[in-house]
């Protein structure tokens, strides 16, 4: 683990991965992350709960609210929980016109921060064979493929 990483570091990660894993196929990892790191700062002090604002998306068509937490200058939306509603201002609607600052940080090193402040270690995947191909009769040559330029050549 790292010796130090300072709130800046992991509010920028945090953000960085909060991005991701809102277009991300399979965000499920990456929310995660975000959720163990959130809970961990909170517990240290080094986050505060600011208060609670309607949901921009409703499950299925029925209001509800999210807590606002700030790490480092940064906002984030979490999962309210019971107690949170008996003492919290609810603050209503989110403020569209405030904007996170836009850190320059690629995923995997935002990963990399909040996995060393997790004390996690770093997945490894195979990324030589992607599980899609795996099973593939192609991928596994047990198929003969004509080069495109040597199909249906004209005599």
């Amino acid at each position: 683990m790292r010796s130090e990483i300072t709130d800046q570091e992991l509010a920028e990660s945090l953000f960085i991965v909060n991005r991701h894993a809102k277009t991300a196929p399979q965000p499920k990892h990456l929310y995660d992350i975000k959720k163990q790191a959130i809970s961990k700062l909170l517990k240290e002090n080094k986050a505060r709960k600011v208060g609670l604002h309607f949901s921009e998306h409703p499950k299925y068509s029925k209001q509800h609210s999210t807590l606002l937490i700030e790490v480092g200058g940064y906002y984030f939306h979490i999962p309210a929980e019971k107690k949170d509603f008996d003492h919290l201002k609810h603050l209503g609607s989110v403020d569209q016109a405030y904007r996170n600052p836009k850190p320059k940080l690629s995923l995997s090193k935002a990963k990399r921060i909040l996995y060393d402040y997790l004390d996690w270690d770093q997945p490894t995947k195979d990324r030589t064979t992607p599980a899609s191909y795996q099973s593939s009769p192609s991928f596994l040559g047990q198929r003969n493929i004509t080069p495109w330029n040597q199909r249906h050549k004209r005599k």
